[in-house]
């Protein structure tokens, strides 16, 4: 007679391996921007990442890679939130002097931003030490200055063909000015001018690309 197996209990069955995640990839990822952009690369330890991120450094190499892969990560979601708050002012018909405007004040609100002060621009303060060196990041660098002369000369051959602008100006040496002026503030930024002196920075260096205003 085959005697009846008892099903096997609570405390013989194999323990499941593992355990869920206890961060979100996307939060931990925006804290490690957060101290990339404070403290640039080589300041950043990886205690300092596990302690901003809650994560241990398992965990981090899991998620991200190396210090190195999860800078790059950083600066590619800065650039995505970068672009994402300027896209729209670019595509929109609006006059050219307000459009610089526009970008100029956005720009000032991600360069002014920070918990702990003044962050300036990742592009700017921080990737472009690390381009001297990197190739990756020098080439991710260039793309983005590149992207942002492109899309001011458009800019300016816009008003031109708009009669903003005399038949005589050039939307190309327009642009490199504009994107010069997003490079200083940036800096000043960091360096905590107020925002009022940055500011009429911006006035003149529109007035300069368009003509004072009437």
């Amino acid at each position: 007679m085959v005697q009846k197996q008892k099903p096997p209990s609570a405390a013989s069955e194999p323990k499941r391996r593992g355990r869920p995640r206890a961060y979100e990839p996307d939060v931990a990822l925006g804290k490690a921007l957060d101290l990339f952009r404070r403290q640039g690369f080589a300041a950043t330890s990886l205690d300092d990442l596990s302690e901003a991120t809650g994560m241990n450094r398992p965990s981090l190499y899991g998620a991200f890679g190396d210090k190195r892969e999860l800078y790059i990560k950083s600066y590619r979601r800065y650039r995505e939130e970068a672009r994402a708050a300027m896209v729209e002012i670019f595509r929109q018909e609006m006059p050219v002097r307000r459009r610089l405007e526009r970008i100029y004040a956005a720009a000032l609100n991600i360069y002014l931003s920070g918990e702990n002060g003044p962050r300036g621009c990742f592009t700017v303060v921080t990737a472009g030490s690390e381009a001297v060196s990197d190739p990756e990041i020098r080439g991710m660098v260039l793309e983005g200055l590149n992207e942002l002369d492109k899309a001011f000369a458009n800019c300016f051959r816009r008003a031109r063909e708009n009669g903003e602008l005399p038949a005589s100006a050039d939307p190309v040496a327009l642009a490199q000015i504009a994107s010069a002026t997003v490079h200083t503030i940036a800096i000043r930024s960091r360096a905590r001018v107020a925002r009022k002196e940055l500011e009429a920075i911006v006035k003149g260096a529109i007035d300069v690309m368009v003509g004072p205003h009437g």
